[in-house]
């Protein structure tokens, strides 16, 4: 571990920049939500800004994106695919631990089963992570309750957490220590690691008594969705608060529902076109002859939950489907955010054990 002034940050920033395209948190000027956002001017990234808006997974799994192109000649009746190397390398600068969970539950899924997503592939292996520990929680976390927080323990190529005057600077890959070198960091000595720990110690103590309750709750509630003890009047009444606006999947850092569509682009050439899309519409089911298997909400909202909050998708992605970030719940309009249907759904476990 070493140490990292904070008059130094700049620098970092600029050695990243001169390699990377960069992302990272900016506060608006208009003092609205921090953004997570590709910015030209590394001077107005902000690594003590409150959790983005918005999840950094667009840069890895971009909101729409062109995934392949092909010309078709209508004499020969042959189709030839365009090869194009659209990816550029990236550093994505100060990222929260719930959000690099998010990623790695992302590289779960296209890239630790039996497919492997080659343009996702492209985008990762081009890729620069700086981590952020939170020294503090903010009010929509519940990150340790999902065991994703408040400090990443892998998946970075550096982390930083902030102490005092400087930033302890931890490097997780040779990318990392390579930087560390151009930087010309100091080593931070034999006790860093236990003040790190201190730090990070400290601040999950902050979290409410509320948020380290629900980390017993919320084990409660992923064995009664797996096991299917929640009874439908539960997934009705959370059906009936849902306005179907998809809002909570586009913010959340793990989902990776996605469709895709071949779209004319004149000359003979078309593209295949990959955008996200998700399980609370009702078309993202129904099947060519209109027959749809999950039409009505609750069946939705009901697949939704069972992806962030049961022990077989924990299995198969090796953590919960929630990081516990709380975006879904700052963007609800039906008040039905994981943390909000843990509290109902706990409720419900109450109550039927008093009677």
């Amino acid at each position: 571990m070493r140490i990292l002034p904070r008059d130094k940050v700049p620098a970092l920033l600029a050695a990243l920049a001169a390699d990377y395209e960069l992302y990272g948190p900016v506060v608006r000027a208009d003092g609205g939500d921090p953004m997570f956002e590709r910015v030209d001017d590394p001077a107005v990234l902000r690594l003590d800004a409150p959790i983005t808006y918005n999840p950094p997974k667009f840069a890895v799994f971009p909101q729409a994106e062109r995934i392949m192109s092909y010309r078709y000649d209508r004499e020969s009746r042959e189709a030839a695919v365009v090869r194009e190397d659209l990816v550029r390398p990236k550093a994505l600068v100060g990222l929260r631990a719930c959000d690099l969970a998010g990623l790695l539950c992302l590289d779960r899924f296209f890239l630790g089963q039996e497919y492997v997503d080659e343009v996702y592939r492209d985008h990762r292996k081009r890729m620069f992570i700086l981590a952020n520990t939170c020294v503090r929680p903010f009010p929509q976390c519940f990150c340790v309750c999902t065991d994703s927080g408040p400090a990443a323990r892998e998946g970075f190529d550096a982390a930083l957490t902030s102490a005092g005057g400087h930033y302890l600077y931890e490097a997780g890959s040779d990318k990392g220590e390579a930087l560390a070198r151009r930087l010309g960091l100091e080593d931070a000595g034999p006790d860093a690691a236990a003040l790190k720990a201190r730090i990070v110690d400290a601040s999950i103590a902050r979290f409410d008594a509320e948020a380290t309750e629900n980390k017993a709750w919320i084990s409660r509630v992923m064995n009664r969705i797996t096991m299917g003890f929640i009874s439908n009047d539960v997934w009705e009444y959370i059906g009936d608060q849902c306005f179907e606006c998809g809002a909570c999947s586009f913010v959340c850092p793990t989902c990776s529902c996605f469709n895709v569509e071949d779209l004319p682009a004149g000359g003979g050439r078309a593209d295949r076109t990959r955008s996200w899309d998700s399980c609370s519409f009702e078309g993202y089911t129904r099947m060519a002859g209109d027959h749809n298997p999950r039409k009505p909400v609750e069946d939705r909202r009901n697949k939704r939950f069972f992806c962030k909050l049961s022990y077989s998708q924990s299995k198969k992605y090796l953590r919960p489907g929630c990081v516990g970030c709380g975006r879904c719940n700052r963007v609800c309009p039906g008040d039905i955010g994981i943390a909000n249907v843990v509290t109902y759904i706990r409720r419900e476990i109450t109550k039927a054990g008093a009677k």
